[in-house]
């Protein structure tokens, strides 16, 4: 019976996390639809500002897959997008021509720039309980 009620309190657990983020992730949605943007699109603009922070700076996709909550496919067709966007650009790596980088461009760091406190508003008002 214990075994019982800890299975219970640990999927009680698990499905209240999934709320929180499913909640969470349609309201940064909801914020960011106007500029153009989803939750996703902000998490590899987001990652990508603070892995590369100065005009120039790159990072490997590989890098990013462990970082961002999507599959390599699925990451790899967001930065398509993102790309078609002018947001980032890629670039294949000289040393291992079967590493990518991608960097923000001005464009994309000026976006990022604009939403960002968009998208701590929504994390405040989420994640604090208000």
């Amino acid at each position: 019976m214990a075994a019982k009620t800890a299975g219970a309190g640990l999927e009680e657990r698990w499905r209240d996390i999934l709320s929180v983020h499913a909640r969470t992730m349609c309201q940064i949605d909801r914020a960011l639809h106007p500029h153009g943007l989803g939750a996703s699109d902000f998490e590899v603009l987001d990652v990508l500002a603070s892995e590369a922070p100065r005009e120039g700076d790159r990072c490997r996709v590989q890098n990013l897959v462990g970082r961002v909550h999507l599959s390599q496919s699925a990451l790899s067709r967001l930065i398509g997008r993102l790309e078609k966007e002018g947001l980032v650009e890629r670039s294949v790596c000289r040393e291992d021509r079967r590493g990518v980088y991608v960097a923000l461009t001005g464009k994309g760091r000026d976006l990022h720039a604009e939403v960002l406190p968009l998208q701590r508003q929504v994390l405040e008002r989420t994640l604090s309980g208000s």
